[in-house]
């Protein structure tokens, strides 16, 4: 087991020069082990503990165990307290879910501060095969069937532990005569993974007694699988993106040909939105310009025939703006929005502002950087004429070019923002309501 266990590091490159590492150790028989490892690998490394204060007396034996660990290895101990009820309710919260929160923040904070190598976690194969099988009941994906990852690159931590199986990692600390501590929530099936542990699981061994010898065997394809799906989507999804960073722009009826919501699931997801957003997206697809969703930090906007990612207001390079908005903010300054009824007298010629007939106006507006093709009915022409040919009239050079936006309404372009209007909104005679529109620098 020894020698298992220092393949692993040695496997990662890890040894030269010689790590220092955390080791989270709770107290249990699994995170004794661990450190045991550790020191007869000769690693240098430091124990940190969590107290959640969620067991009373037995919370704080735990702590007093984990500070016997240190004395006996002669390595520093951390312990860190928490409010863990407090902290669930305050964000709602499960108690597991909030002290899993709670350790993995702390994990990366410590880690820092100390600048270890990485944070040792004791996972081990049984807590893998208990995680699959509780991923299965509750609905889950390719990854949620391949269990835990051995590298938790998020928060920098390692699981060293997770090819071992219980019954090798209790065989290891008879041998070595390790003392540990039990935990009494251990026995209790209330909480879901206890529940599956000894309940469920020995249920199923019953009819199949190679159960869990099948599910580790399982995650290992599954992992495999895994890995070569990730790849060929990151590879699909590189060729099918022509846009620009920050934005990211997608053929809409190509993903819609493709006929795979997976696709569109792995392209959306690194922007924030889930499984519930995939039928809106694929709606998009074959919906009008200017249509949209978006979350807290980004937007999906159906662009003629693309699908735009883009980051909401300041930085993106197309902003959907909504009836009822009157300030934004983007790029390019600020945009004010103003409703009046017709006044003969007030007609602004500022470059800064259009005046534009409301009736013709349909919501929402885009606001986009303009693009090869574009073209527009300059105010005062009856011909439509290419923004391309429209700068060269300005005499606008290739920089001023390239800080130019346009606002679109309907397919069709209103305002070549900063410079003219589009003939098609012009106000007339009978125009009763007046759309003032105003650019600021940011």
């Amino acid at each position: 087991m020894l020698s298992s266990f220092i393949q692993f590091f040695e496997k990662r490159k890890l040894l030269h020069p010689k790590p220092d590492f955390l080791v989270a150790v709770s107290g249990g028989i699994d995170s004794a082990v661990l450190c045991e490892l550790c020191h007869q690998a000769a690693f240098d490394f430091t124990i940190i503990h969590c107290n959640f204060h969620l067991r009373g007396d037995e919370s704080m034996r735990d702590e007093a165990f984990v500070e016997s660990l240190g004395a006996k290895y002669k390595v520093p101990v951390i312990i860190k307290h928490f409010n863990t009820q407090s902290f669930a309710m305050e964000n709602s919260l499960s108690i597991q879910e909030a002290a899993r929160d709670l350790r993995y923040q702390w994990f990366a904070e410590i880690k820092a501060e100390r600048k270890a190598s990485c944070t040792l976690l004791a996972h081990h194969a049984n807590d893998n095969i208990e995680t699959v099988v509780m991923n299965f009941f509750r609905g889950t994906g390719l990854d949620g069937l391949s269990g835990m990852p051995e590298e938790v690159i998020k928060s920098d931590c390692l699981r060293p532990l997770l090819k071992f199986t219980r019954k090798e990692i209790e065989e290891f600390a008879y041998t070595h005569q390790i003392d540990w501590v039990e935990d009494s929530s251990n026995v209790s099936n209330k909480y879901t993974r206890n529940f599956f542990r000894n309940e469920v699981i020995p249920a199923i061994q019953n009819v199949y007694p190679q159960v869990e010898e099948n599910i580790g065997n399982n995650i290992d394809r599954f992992k495999k699988t895994a890995n070569l799906y990730h790849q060929l989507v990151s590879e699909l999804k590189e060729k099918l993106n022509k846009g620009i960073p920050p934005e990211s722009r997608y053929p809409a009826k190509q993903l819609l040909a493709y006929r795979h919501t997976a696709l569109i699931f792995e392209i959306i997801k690194g922007f924030g939105f889930g499984e519930r957003q995939v039928e809106a997206v694929e709606k998009l697809c074959s919906g009008e310009t200017g249509k949209y969703i978006e979350n807290e930090f980004f937007q999906i906007i159906k662009h003629r025939a693309w699908l735009v990612i883009a980051p909401k207001r300041e930085s993106a390079n197309t902003i959907a703006i909504e009836k009822e908005e009157k300030e934004i903010r983007f790029e390019g300054g600020f945009i004010e929005i103003k409703k009046s009824k017709k006044d003969k007298g007030r007609l602004q010629k500022a470059p800064q502002v259009a005046q534009v007939d409301g009736s013709k106006i349909v919501f929402p507006l885009l606001v986009r950087r303009w693009q090869t093709g574009d073209y527009f009915y300059p105010l005062g022409m009856p011909k439509k004429k290419k923004l391309s040919r429209f700068f060269i009239d300005q005499k606008l050079s290739k920089i001023d070019k390239e800080k130019v936006w346009v606002m679109e309404s309907g397919k069709r372009i209103v305002w070549v923002m900063g410079y003219r209007i589009d003939d098609r909104f012009k106000i007339t005679d009978q125009t009763k309501e007046v759309l003032e529109i105003t650019i600021t620098n940011p």
